[in-house]
């Protein structure tokens, strides 16, 4: 599978991100973790890459099966509904 530039970084903002689950990545994407962690490896330099694995190996929120919270919650339930990539102001 060939991603554009702007794919790519998208992924790679999603997989630093603590809650977004790497299914939630092959949902959007098709990759697989491993097929993450390869573009990961691709695309960061070794010490940025190193501080990634890091920093997300056996992590709960990056899977799925081990979030200890509500599926499908991904927002507080106090933060404003968000439209139109307008983020709501209090």
């Amino acid at each position: 599978m060939t991603l554009s530039e702007h794919e790519i970084d998208r992924v790679i903002e999603m997989a630093w991100e603590d809650r977004t689950t790497f299914e939630a990545i092959e949902y959007q994407f098709g990759l697989k973790e491993q097929d993450v962690i390869e573009l990961m490896r691709r695309e960061m330099k070794p010490s940025s890459f190193r501080m990634w694995r890091q920093r997300v190996q056996g992590r709960s929120t990056k899977h799925e099966k081990l979030r200890g919270f509500e599926k499908g919650r991904f927002k507080c339930s106090r933060q404003k509904q968000i439209t139109h990539n307008k983020i709501s102001k209090r």
